[in-house]
């Protein structure tokens, strides 16, 4: 005598498979938007070490860029003009394209004697 499953016996393996995706695509969104504010957090660090330097007679952009982990260091941009120090920096993603459209800015000024 043979057992017949119930019509909704592979169901819940098809809602799960189904969510899969969505999980997904909500996770990696969560994580974009952690990895920009993370980014907003270091490139105002990185500006502020720069500012820091630049008053005190040393090299803004190189100190601005050690204020910086190694990961990040390779999508920074750093900008010195009189007292200014402006820091853009791309934060991590696993597309590209967003990344270069997520780009934060920070600055801090110093006056300059």
């Amino acid at each position: 005598m043979t057992r017949r499953l119930p019509r909704e016996a592979g169901q819940a393996s098809v809602d799960l498979l189904a969510a899969v995706p969505a999980v997904l695509i909500v996770a990696t969104a969560v994580f974009q938007l952690l990895a920009v504010g993370y980014s907003e957090v270091l490139a105002g660090d990185a500006a502020e070490a720069g500012a820091l330097a630049l008053a005190g007679g040393g090299n803004a952009s190189q100190a601005a860029r050690h204020a910086l982990p190694g990961w990040s260091r390779a999508h920074m941009r750093v900008a010195v003009e009189h007292g200014d120090v402006r820091v853009r920096l791309r934060p991590p993603s696993p597309i590209a394209a967003v990344a270069r459209r997520l780009e934060v800015e920070a600055s801090a000024a110093v006056e300059v004697r």
